[in-house]
């Protein structure tokens, strides 16, 4: 049996503390996984953290993969190798441009070229006053109606102590959901 391809993209929200995690419980149920970080997401897991047997790929790859015209282009290619996309987690800003059709980087232009026939799961991942913002069913709505798939967020207490709705579903609920 092929292993399953997944592509997690991961960007500025606290939850990407876990992204480690994440990846070994793929690794771990034998399926082959590659990385898409934002600036951002950089600001929380270092790469060092990573396993080995990972590719990880950030904005500036995009810009120095491509030379000249017959090279890959990195946010189709990745499109192509993976099976799955999940987004975890996925902050209140990528949503946003996510809705929006924005692809101002390396993460935004691999969803916008996504294959829609493909599953693409997202996990927010925000403060509870951000989640409980009136836009933000909106976004959650319009990115489900184009069939990609929500992995609800959980009401706990959050890094900055506030307790609520918007911590990023657990780990092993992400994976079983995927798999």
């Amino acid at each position: 049996m092929e292993k399953k391809k997944v592509l997690v993209g991961c960007c500025g929200s606290v939850a990407t503390i876990k992204l480690p995690v994440l990846i070994n419980s793929f690794l771990d149920r034998n399926c082959e996984v590659e990385v898409v970080m934002t600036q951002h997401a950089l600001h929380f897991v270092s790469l060092a953290e990573i396993s080995p047997l990972v590719k990880v790929h950030v904005d500036e790859d995009e810009w120095t993969s491509w030379k000249q015209r017959g090279d890959p282009v990195l946010h189709i290619e990745l499109g192509r190798w993976a099976d799955v996309f999940v987004i975890a987690p996925l902050d209140a800003n990528t949503l946003a441009k996510m809705a929006n059709g924005l692809c101002d980087n390396l993460l935004t232009c691999v969803v916008r070229a996504w294959d829609v026939r493909k599953p693409l799961f997202f996990c927010p991942a925000m403060n509870t006053r951000m989640w409980e913002h009136p836009i933000t069913s909106g976004h959650v709505n319009l990115l489900k109606s184009w069939g990609y798939q929500e992995i609800p967020c959980i009401s706990k207490t959050l890094m900055c102590g506030d307790t609520g709705t918007g911590a990023m579903a657990e780990v092993d609920t992400i994976v079983q959901t995927i798999l």
